[in-house]
């Protein structure tokens, strides 16, 4: 991996990581578009739909911090085949199960398949692609992207094809099951002494919990999924209260998430190439700003351009997976600072579409809920200007042995 020359065998990882970040949102994002039909199948009540829908924030923050500790001892390739199975084997059974309860409890088994996986792709970028940690990010990124859209575009006109949601999520796991099927060479990876999958030289969770900016690397990860859960789970509710028709509505949300494709490739390996992305995380956090004062100025005149200013506003994610790669110097650094600042940040981000509920609820008003999404940047942008400039974790951390890759 030292030569900058793509080969055969990085070209296969490659593609692999690729089909690997396809499935990891599919698991969750296909549940919104069918959750009427799936309530009423299994005769689920309001609140263990409310279990449902909060049940992958909660998997990505319990099941993210086990990520670095299982990769450590049997390695993290093993790690990711061991997530593709549950991934598939949770997906594929709780399309046939007969109760809530078990939809529920397989609906865990596939999400903690899918957290663990996510934490650990950075950790895979700097094995394989130490010297294109920006374009592996970049593509991961978009990949990652286009299967949360495709999920929720095709799961609903799947089901009426193929006669209800079971057959829909069925069919659905084909691609994850195509991406164990490529994962299954790459287990002949055995872990390598200093790199994840070795059992010394390692550092943990709470190494990272003891510094300045792996507090840091969570304060911003945790306010742009919270931003993000918020923009996708309520902004079409926010341009119906201020007068624009479900239809037109929807496609302001649609407009979000198709315009963030293009970020999700571009984004990473910017910052790879200039190593301080600080302009290019300002302009993001402008853009975002920018969005919300439409909202809360004038939401019906230009509906499109905020619902596209807002896409760029929370591009700042594919930023933050770039990060995760550069902001360390081996891959068991890498793992644990993906691991302590998704398990975190997740846990805290689930916090902000509810306080949206609350306010509104309490005000009548989406005025006080964009007001505080306004708030939120200003810490954001603060911590998020630390944490472009140049650091490791590393340094930052007190090893017990050496970990150098």
């Amino acid at each position: 991996m030292a030569t900058r020359r793509l080969t055969r065998e990085t070209a296969f990882a490659l593609v692999a990581i690729l089909l690997l970040a396809f499935n990891l949102r599919p698991v969750a994002t296909s549940v919104g578009p069918v959750l009427e039909l799936i309530t009423a199948d299994l005769q689920m009540d309001d609140a263990l739909a409310g279990v449902l829908t909060s049940l992958p924030s909660l998997s990505f923050a319990v099941f993210g911090a086990f990520a670095p500790a299982l990769s450590e001892r049997i390695g993290v390739h093993r790690t990711i085949g061991l997530a593709l199975a549950a991934l598939i084997v949770g997906q594929v059974a709780r399309a046939w199960v007969p109760n809530s309860w078990s939809f529920l409890l397989l609906s865990v088994l596939a999400l903690g398949g899918m957290a663990l996986a996510n934490v650990l792709i950075p950790t895979l970028v700097r094995l394989h692609f130490p010297r294109r940690i920006g374009l592996a990010t970049s593509l991961y990124s978009l990949s990652l992207t286009l299967g949360t859209a495709v999920a929720g575009a095709v799961t609903y006109p799947l089901a009426q094809q193929l006669g209800g949601w079971r057959a829909a999520f069925t069919a659905i796991t084909l691609v994850a099951i195509a991406a164990l099927l490529c994962w299954l060479p790459m287990l002949r990876y055995a872990p390598r002494k200093g790199s994840a999958g070795s059992r010394k030289g390692q550092y943990s969770l709470r190494d990272v919990a003891r510094t300045g900016r792996g507090w840091a690397m969570v304060v911003m990860f945790a306010i742009q999924s919270g931003q993000a859960y918020t923009v996708f789970g309520w902004l079409p509710s926010i341009y119906i209260d201020a007068g624009l028709d479900p239809t037109a509505a929807g496609l302001m949300l649609g407009i979000t998430t198709g315009v963030g494709v293009v970020p999700a490739f571009l984004i990473p390996m910017h910052a790879a190439r200039v190593g301080e992305p600080v302009g290019l995380f300002l302009s993001i956090m402008a853009f975002l700003v920018a969005g919300y004062v439409g909202l809360l100025l004038a939401p019906t005149v230009v509906p499109w351009l905020w619902a596209i200013f807002l896409a760029l506003g929370i591009s700042s994610f594919p930023l933050i997976l770039a990060l995760l790669g550069m902001r360390a110097k081996t891959t068991s650094g890498t793992a644990v600072l993906s691991g302590f600042t998704q398990s975190v940040g997740y846990l805290l981000a689930t916090t902000s579409p509810l306080l949206v509920g609350v306010l509104r609820g309490a005000t009548g008003s989406f005025a006080f809920p964009i007001g505080l999404q306004l708030i939120l940047i200003i810490p954001m942008t603060i911590v998020g200007v630390r944490c472009c400039r140049t650091w490791f974790i590393e340094d930052e951390l007190a090893p017990t042995s050496s970990t150098s890759d």
